[in-house]
């Protein structure tokens, strides 16, 4: 389709390889203002000197918006509520900040009056369909511009080239080039020797947490408290989102907690190799799930796995801005309106031991549960529940062993059995 041309740019701006080449490149090829949008999500020395590096590279400004504590609230919290892990070891890290830098990289374009914007996700992976998913959700009519689906450009080691040639400031080299994603949840790591899955991370190249191998000797144990499936307190001190997340990933950093090397399936059809590092996440997911068990009953609790599976895949494709994953979201803000407890953990070299679970809520009493006389329950009951339950296996079996003379699990003689 025909556009016009571009005279404003807003650009989702890590100042990472990708879009500081990105910067010069839609000013070459559009002739337009470019302006560069960073969140501040926790990557911490990530953004110092970014300013000065967007201007030298031809923005004409740069906004910094510190969204931590919005990232945590409104992303991760419902997220780690709804229990959802995609294709069972990914906490999501990445996929739910896209559509919140997304979000505001719209709010950004819209105040500049921009045509326009840009990210530098490229053409075969995830990243690309969250921010524009969002985009279409948010202002459909801004244009968005995928570089990498539009340049010559075909590998990083092409990109370092670009760079080269106008005088770019990067940091990555050829010699290490891993593509990495850092916010206050997690960082996620692909490339370089990870291309090839055979290959074990090398050591150097985790950056939040240390190797079980090297991790303390002695075990740690933390009380973590919850109100309403919602992390609030750390041995027993009240806290933010933001200081109380520090605080777990540097307990997990330093107890080797959150790693995960997974071949995952991309939206976009094919397989990828990442490692994650998410300490803090972990911490708060093997709590929230102990305190589940005690609070949720079956019904519900089974349900929600159910939910989670469905709740994950949304949050992964990018449709978070989506009716049904509010309606999800609503099932789940039900489910922890009595998800309010303390749980203890001991972290030890990579592991997280279960250590107790309370709450004013538990659903668990001990007389319930003991195999003593109570006037709830009475054991004799049991009988006529198991004849129920098994009813259509006996019927089945009754059935097949006067059809055939056997079972279908079993064909031994049942002659002495048949009756006359």
């Amino acid at each position: 389709m025909e556009q016009g041309p571009v005279k404003k740019v807003v650009l989702a701006y890590s100042g990472g390889l990708d879009t500081s080449v990105i910067v010069t490149w839609l000013r070459n090829t559009y002739n337009c203002e470019v302006i560069c949008f960073t969140a501040d999500l926790g990557q911490e020395d990530e953004l110092d000197g970014l300013e000065e590096k967007a201007i030298k590279t031809g923005a004409s400004k740069l906004y910094i918006r510190d969204l931590r504590e919005e990232f945590l609230r409104d992303f991760v919290f419902p997220t780690l509520q709804a229990g959802a892990v995609y294709e069972r070891v990914y906490l999501l890290g990445t996929s739910f900040a896209r559509p919140l830098i997304a979000k505001h990289l719209v709010e950004i374009a819209e105040a500049e009056g921009a045509d326009a914007i840009a990210h530098g996700c490229t053409g075969k992976g995830n990243d690309q369909v969250r921010f524009e998913l969002t985009a279409m959700a948010l202002n459909p009519k801004l244009r968005v511009i995928a570089p990498w689906r539009e340049w010559d450009i075909r590998s990083r080691e092409d990109a370092i080239a670009y760079a080269q040639e106008f005088n770019i400031p990067i940091t990555s080299t050829l010699k290490s080039i891993y593509s990495r994603d850092r916010n206050i949840f997690h960082i996620s790591h692909e490339g370089g020797p990870l291309e090839d899955p055979w290959n074990e991370p090398p050591e150097d190249m985790y950056q939040l947490s240390n190797s079980p191998q090297s991790a303390p000797d002695e075990t740690e144990e933390i009380t973590l408290s919850f109100e309403k499936g919602i992390p609030v307190a750390l041995n027993g001190e009240a806290l933010d989102p933001v200081t109380l997340f520090d605080r777990l990933n540097a307990l997990g950093s330093k107890h080797g907690i959150g790693r995960v090397d997974m071949v995952e399936n991309r939206l976009v059809g094919m397989k990828s190799h990442g490692v994650y590092e998410t300490p803090g996440g972990t911490i708060v997911r093997a709590a929230h799930q102990a305190l589940e068990s005690l609070c949720l009953d079956k019904a519900v609790m089974h349900y929600k796995d159910f939910v989670a599976v469905k709740y994950a895949e949304l949050v992964y494709n990018g449709q978070w801005y989506t009716r049904l994953r509010e309606a999800l979201d609503a099932f789940v803000q039900e489910t922890q309106q009595t998800v309010t407890g303390d749980v203890r953990l001991k972290l030890y070299k990579g592991n997280l031991i279960l250590a107790g679970r309370r709450s004013p809520y538990s659903l668990y009493r001990e007389d319930y549960a003991s195999f003593g006389h109570m006037d709830i329950y009475n054991q004799t009951d049991a009988e006529g529940f198991i004849h129920m339950l098994g009813l259509p296996m006996k019927v089945d079996a009754l059935l097949s062993i006067d059809g055939t003379g056997k079972s279908r699990y079993r064909q031994p003689d049942y002659t002495r059995f048949k009756r006359d």
